[in-house]
């Protein structure tokens, strides 16, 4: 027997439908707005796991920037 919940707080529109039954499997689809992310769990890890990545930031000593941009040339006057 397949049993789903829904936490309270997810939205009236949202929707999960049972698309069929074949083989003792069951297809389920879910309906929800444009703005409403819906991934599987593998997926949404991996996601959270790419965007914790991205979030790091690398300090660069401030020579080595200094080395990067080119020195003002003096004016003469």
């Amino acid at each position: 027997m397949l049993v789903l919940s829904r936490r309270c707080g997810i939205g009236p529109d949202i929707r999960v439908v049972v698309l069929g039954v074949k083989s003792g499997q069951v297809r389920l689809g879910i309906e929800a707005p444009p703005v409403v992310a819906v991934h599987r769990e593998e997926v949404y890890v991996r996601i959270q796991e790419e965007n914790r990545l991205a979030a790091k930031t690398h300090v660069v000593p401030i020579d080595a920037l200094r080395r990067l941009i080119p020195a003002k040339s003096k004016i003469a006057s």
